[in-house]
């Protein structure tokens, strides 16, 4: 998945999770999580519905990986599709 996509897909799904959430003053490396205020049930939600929309599988293993903006695009950089 390209960068673009996997940032867009970041910004619909965050909208219906957290709508008063921003991207625009998130850096790459920001934890994403205290960044735009995310619970960890909010994370959760975001990683369900990752794998939801992109049918990646995601084990609770690789969650660390999506915490960043960088590090959610180098993940679904090595997802087909």
């Amino acid at each position: 998945m390209t960068r673009e996509k996997t940032l867009a897909l970041l910004a619909q799904i965050l909208a219906e999770i957290a709508p008063e959430a921003s991207l625009a003053d998130v850096k790459g490396d920001d934890d994403l999580r205290e960044s735009i205020d995310l619970d960890s049930i909010d994370f959760q939600n975001l990683v369900i519905a990752l794998h939801d929309r992109t049918g990646a599988p995601i084990p609770e293993a690789d969650y660390p990986r999506l915490l960043t903006m960088d590090g959610m695009v180098a993940y679904f950089a090595e997802v087909p599709g």
